[in-house]
């Protein structure tokens, strides 16, 4: 089977994944407008008319803005936590009922020929989650929007073939920065996003021989640049002896646009 990955959005201006085989095609996450999505679809030979679901990590609206325009133009249905559907803003609109869908976490959801697993993450939103989508040979995990890394994060990265794995600020840039401070204890808590630093020692420990690809994402384009991302990480992880472009290959996910697709 083969498996397809690209992150269409990944920042915290807007974020959306798509993952797709020869007859599944799935967008996680839709948090930025219709049209832009359909222009990063576009960019992968795709349109609305061939996603067959939406899957929601949580309802913040770099998540989950675009969801009601996609799911009401092509009748698509969207699947996402009862917290979540119950927190979800004002803009997403009305869906038609037979599109909301609920999923749980440690749960596998079958949606045609892959299964969907939504995790716990610690982040500052109702419900949220993450997700691994599995087939019989791969395994995709989706892992942003985290204040820390528990061990349920851990055990649903373990044995993927694909991580998107957050790396969301410099810590002393985040510091130094222009945000009010209440904003910078919010992102640095146990609930507000990872670090590169601490997405470096998380990858460091969690990379296995099943690790091919490693997207970094979500990053903040205040308090981040993609190159100080991929050389802080980068370090970390060689400092551990891994090596990047030997043992797995990682990229920083561009904050728009389809730069990369990966097929297992």
């Amino acid at each position: 089977m083969r498996l397809r990955f690209a992150t269409i959005a990944s920042s915290s201006g807007g974020n959306c994944v798509y993952i797709g085989t020869e007859y599944t095609n799935i967008l996680i996450d839709a948090g930025l407008s219709g049209k832009r999505i359909e222009e990063g679809l576009a960019q992968l030979e795709l349109t609305g008319r061939d996603i067959d679901a939406v899957f929601v990590t949580h309802e913040h609206s770099d998540h989950a803005d675009g969801i009601g325009v996609l799911s009401r133009r092509y009748d698509i249905p969207v699947f996402a936590t009862e917290g979540t559907w119950d927190n979800m803003p004002d803009k997403v609109g009305e869906l038609r009922p037979r599109n909301k869908k609920a999923v749980y976490a440690d749960e596998v959801c079958c949606f045609n020929d892959l299964c969907i697993r939504p995790f716990e993450i610690p982040h500052d939103a109702a419900e949220p989650v993450g997700y691994s989508i599995i087939t019989d040979n791969d395994k995709i995990t989706i892992a942003t929007d985290m204040g820390h890394i528990t061990d349920t994060v851990k055990e649903n990265i373990k044995g993927s073939s694909v991580l998107l794995l957050e790396s969301n600020h410099d810590i002393d840039m985040l510091k130094k920065g222009p945000y009010a401070y209440n904003l910078k204890q919010r992102i640095l808590g146990d609930k507000g996003h990872l670090s590169n630093s601490t997405a470096g020692k998380f990858l460091s420990d969690a990379a296995d021989s099943r690790l091919k690809y490693v997207f970094l994402g979500h990053l903040s384009k205040e308090n981040n640049t993609p190159r100080l991302a991929f050389d802080t990480v980068s370090s970390i992880v060689s400092e551990s002896g891994a090596e990047i472009g030997g043992d797995f290959n990682m990229w920083v996910a561009a904050p728009y646009g389809v730069k990369r697709c990966v097929e297992l």
